[in-house]
C-alpha cells in the first residue's frame, strides 16, 4: 500500500512538471508582449526627449485660458447614484474653472432617490438639466447616454445654439479644475480626447482597492500612449472622454440614432474602434498639472500632509474596495472586452489595431495561468520538501534534470517577472510615492486572484449567453466620494461660488463686493437688494459653504418653542428655534452661521450648545414677525425679499450697520418697542427716515404679492395642485 502510494505520487509530480512546462511557454509568450510594449513605450519617450521636446515648448494653463470659450456639455449616467451624486454634482461646479457648460443627468423613472437628489441639486445650479429615462432601470450604461444625447441635440435645437464638445463623466468622478479647458482647446481639431482616470489615494493597508491604484498608475501613464502611437485607436475609458459634436453625430447617423451600442457591457471601449473607421482623430491627452492632496500617515509613524503633487491632468474616482465587488467589476470589463468584442468589432483594423485586440483578449486565458502558475509552484515545492526530509522516497528522474532551455527559459520568466514588478513600481511612485510603490508587488498577486475570478465569472455569463441564450445583464457597481477634506480642498468664499454655480457673473459680482464694503452689508444680501440673486439660491449657498442643513418649518412646533429663546435674543441675532433632536437638543434657524461668541451666548440661555439650520431670510422675518405678534400670517413666501427694517435701514444708506449691531445688543422689544422708533430714540437716525424704511417695506410686500399673483395666473390648474 505504502508502494503503490509513492509511484501515485511520482507519476503525479512527473505530470506537474510536464504541465509547468507549459505554464513557463504560456508565460513566456505573455512576457515577450508586455517586454515589448515596456520597450516602445520607452524608446517612444528617449526619442520625443531628444527630438520634439527640445524644440517644441509645453502647453500651459495659460494658453488653455487664452482661447475663447466653446460651449460644453457634460452626461452623467445615474442608477441609483443617491449617495454621490449631489456631493458629485457640488464638487463639479466648485471645482471647474470654466463657465459655458450645462450638465445633463441621466436617471430613471423608477428611481425615485436620485431624481429626488438631482431635483435638489437642479434647483440650486441653473446650468444643470435632468434627463429622464423612460425604461425602467436597470437597463445599461448606454442607453441612458443614447436618452442623454437626444436630450443634448433637443437642448440644442430649443435654444438655437451647438455644443462643440460633448463630456462623458460617472457619477463618482472627480474632476480637476482644467478639464473642460482642455477640452474646449483640443475641440474642433480633434473628434475624441480622452484623459488618463487615476484612483484616490487609498490607505496602505486597502490591498483591493490598492490593485486599482497600481494598474490604472501603468496603464495610463505608459499602455495607453503606446496604444495610440502605434495604432491611432484610444479606446474611451468611459469616463473623462469627449466627444467632438461631429463626432457624436457620426456614430448616431451610423446607428439609428443610438451612438452608444446597447447590446455590449464595454461601449466606451467599442467607441474608440468605431470612430476610427470613421476617419475620426483621436487622442490621449498628457498634460501635466498640480494637484492638491492630503497623504495619509503611515502605520502612525508621521502626521498626515498636505502636498502638491504632479501628474497628467486626469479624472480620479474611488475603485471598489472589497474582493467581490472588484471581481465583479472586472468581470463585465472582460465579459466586454475579451469575449463580446469578438462579436462587435471582431479582428478589423491595420495589423497594429489586430495586434492590441489580441493583446486585450489574452487576458481570458492568462488569468487562469497565473493562479496556475501559484498551484504549481506551491505543490513542486512541497514534493521538493518531502524529498528532502526522506518523506518521499520513490520518484523518477526529473525531466528538467540537466536541461538547458528550461533553465533558461525559467531564468528569463523570473527577470520577467522582476522587471514587471520594478515596472509596476515605478509608475506608481510617480504618483502616490514610494510606500506605495512597494506595497505594488504583493497587490500584483493581490490582483491576479481578483481578475482571475473576474474572468471566471465572465466565462460563465459568456457561456449561459451562448448556450442557454441568457442575457448578459449589465453589474451595477456602488460608488463613494471622497470627502473635501480628503480631497485637500480649501473653502470657498461667497462670492467665488455663485460665480462657479452661474448664480452671478464676475461684472456683478465685482458691483456687488464695491456696494458691501461702502455699506458694511453681507454680500448676499446685497445682491438679493439688487435683485441680482433670489433668496433660495442664496440660502443654498450659504448652507453649502457652511456645511449645516436647511431649515423645516412648522408653525405650531414654531410656537411651542418660542418660551426656549427670549424675544430680545431671537430679534438681536436673527434666529429661531424650530425643533428639537431625539436627544433633546434645540435647533435653530438664521439666515447666517452664527459666530462662536453668540452660539456661546444662545448655549448660557439653553442650556446646551444648539444646532444651526439655515433659512433664508424671508423665513426668518416671517417668523420673527409671527412671534412678535404682527397680524401678517406666516406667509415666508410673502416675505421673500423684504428685508427686516434694521437691513433696509442699511440698505438705503440711513444708518451705519456697525451703529445697528451695537445698539442691538441693548435691544428689548417688551421696553424698547419698534426698532425703528428704538433706533431713533438713541439718535441713529430721524424719525422722518423709519416711517420711510416702513413704508417702503410696505410697498416691497404688496410688490411681493403682485409677483406670486400673477406667477399663479401663468400656472396650469395641474401646475398649481403640485
Amino acid at each position: 500500500m505504502d508502494i503503490s502510494w509513492h509511484y501515485l505520487a511520482a507519476n503525479y509530480y512527473q505530470g506537474l512538471e510536464m504541465l509547468a512546462a507549459v505554464v513557463a511557454v504560456l508565460i513566456l509568450l505573455s512576457s515577450l508582449d508586455d517586454l515589448f510594449f515596456d520597450a516602445w513605450y520607452w524608446l517612444r519617450r528617449g526619442y520625443r526627449r531628444l527630438t520634439i521636446e527640445r524644440v517644441r515648448r509645453p502647453l500651459t494653463p495659460a494658453q488653455l485660458r487664452e482661447r475663447t470659450a466653446q460651449p460644453l456639455a457634460i452626461m452623467v449616467p445615474a442608477w441609483k447614484e443617491y449617495d454621490v451624486i449631489a456631493a458629485m454634482i457640488e464638487n463639479m461646479v466648485k471645482v471647474l474653472d470654466y463657465r459655458q457648460y450645462v450638465v445633463f443627468v441621466g436617471t430613471y423613472c423608477n428611481d425615485e432617490a436620485t431624481i429626488a437628489e438631482v431635483e435638489r441639486m437642479r434647483r440650486r445650479y441653473k446650468q444643470l438639466r435632468r434627463v429622464e429615462v423612460p425604461n425602467p432601470g436597470p437597463t445599461c450604461k448606454a442607453d441612458c447616454l443614447n436618452w442623454i444625447v437626444k436630450a443634448i441635440f433637443l437642448h440644442e435645437k430649443q435654444h438655437n445654439m451647438q455644443f462643440a464638445g460633448v463630456i462623458l463623466h460617472d457619477s463618482e468622478d472627480v474632476l480637476h479644475p482644467l478639464e473642460l479647458q482642455l477640452f474646449n482647446y483640443m475641440l474642433p481639431r480633434m473628434d475624441m480626447v480622452q484623459l488618463p482616470v487615476m484612483s484616490l489615494e487609498r490607505e496602505w493597508h486597502e490591498l483591493v482597492a490598492g490593485t486599482y491604484m497600481d494598474e490604472f498608475a501603468e496603464w495610463h501613464g505608459k499602455d495607453m500612449q503606446v496604444r495610440e502611437s502605434m495604432s491611432n485607436v484610444v479606446p474611451s475609458a468611459g469616463v473623462g472622454t469627449c466627444f467632438s459634436r461631429r463626432a457624436l453625430m457620426a456614430l448616431s447617423a451610423n446607428s439609428h440614432d443610438e451612438p452608444f451600442n446597447t447590446r455590449s457591457l464595454t461601449e466606451d471601449y467599442e467607441v474608440g474602434a468605431h470612430l476610427s473607421r470613421l476617419g475620426m482623430k483621436q487622442i490621449f491627452a498628457m498634460f501635466p498639472v498640480q494637484f492638491q492632496v492630503r497623504r495619509r500617515a503611515w502605520f502612525g509613524l508621521r502626521p498626515d500632509r498636505d502636498l502638491t503633487v504632479s501628474m497628467p491632468l486626469c479624472v480620479r474616482e474611488y475603485f471598489p474596495n472589497t474582493f467581490k465587488t472588484a471581481y465583479r467589476q472586472r468581470a463585465r470589463w472582460t465579459l466586454g472586452i475579451g469575449l463580446q468584442s469578438w462579436e462587435t468589432i471582431a479582428w478589423r483594423g491595420s495589423l497594429a489595431a489586430r495586434y492590441i485586440l489580441l493583446r486585450d483578449r489574452k487576458g481570458i486565458v492568462t488569468a487562469f495561468i497565473s493562479i496556475l502558475a501559484y498551484l504549481l509552484v506551491v505543490q513542486l515545492g512541497l514534493f521538493l520538501a518531502a524529498k528532502h526530509f526522506g518523506v518521499w522516497t520513490v520518484y523518477y528522474p526529473s525531466i528538467f534534470t540537466n536541461s538547458t532551455w528550461f533553465n533558461t527559459l525559467i531564468t528569463f520568466n523570473l527577470g520577467a517577472m522582476i522587471w514587471r514588478a520594478f515596472s509596476r513600481a515605478y509608475f506608481v511612485n510617480k504618483l502616490y510615492g514610494w510606500e506605495h510603490a512597494i506595497m505594488s508587488v504583493p497587490r500584483m498577486v493581490v490582483g491576479n486572484f481578483i481578475n482571475f475570478m473576474a474572468v471566471a465569472r465572465a466565462w460563465r455569463m459568456f457561456m449561459a449567453y451562448l448556450f442557454k441564450g441568457k442575457a448578459m445583464a449589465w453589474d451595477k457597481t456602488m460608488h463613494d466620494f471622497p470627502s473635501e477634506d480628503r480631497l485637500g480642498q480649501k473653502h470657498q468664499k461667497l462670492g467665488d461660488l455663485l460665480t462657479a454655480w452661474q448664480a452671478i457673473d464676475e461684472e456683478k459680482l465685482a458691483d456687488a463686493l464695491s456696494t458691501q464694503a461702502e455699506l458694511s452689508m453681507p454680500l448676499g444680501r446685497v445682491l438679493v437688494s439688487k435683485g441680482w440673486l433670489d433668496d433660495e439660491t442664496l440660502a443654498e449657498a450659504i448652507a453649502f459653504q457652511a456645511d449645516l442643513p436647511r431649515a423645516q418649518f412648522n408653525e405650531t412646533t414654531l410656537q411651542a418653542l418660542s418660551a426656549k429663546l427670549p424675544a430680545a435674543l431671537r430679534t438681536r441675532w436673527r434666529t429661531v428655534c424650530i425643533g428639537l433632536t431625539d436627544t433633546g437638543q434645540t435647533v435653530l434657524a438664521a439666515a447666517n452661521p452664527l459666530s462662536a461668541a453668540v452660539i456661546e451666548q444662545l448655549t448660557e440661555v439653553l442650556g446646551q450648545s444648539p444646532l444651526v439650520h439655515i433659512a433664508r431670510e424671508g423665513e426668518i422675518a416671517a417668523c420673527l414677525r409671527l412671534l412678535a405678534g404682527i397680524t401678517l400670517g406666516f406667509d415666508a413666501d410673502q416675505d421673500l425679499g423684504v428685508p427686516l427694517l434694521g437691513d433696509l435701514l442699511i440698505e438705503r444708506a440711513m444708518v451705519k450697520r456697525e451703529v445697528v449691531d451695537r445698539l442691538m445688543e441693548s435691544y428689548q422689544p417688551a421696553r424698547h418697542g419698534r426698532i425703528g422708533d428704538y433706533l431713533a430714540d438713541h439718535g441713529a437716525l430721524s424719525r422722518e427716515a423709519v416711517e420711510e424704511a416702513v413704508r417702503e417695506q410696505q410697498r416691497l410686500r404688496q410688490a411681493r404679492k403682485a409677483q406670486m399673483a400673477s406667477e399663479q395666473a401663468e400656472l396650469s390648474p395641474l401646475e398649481l395642485a403640485a
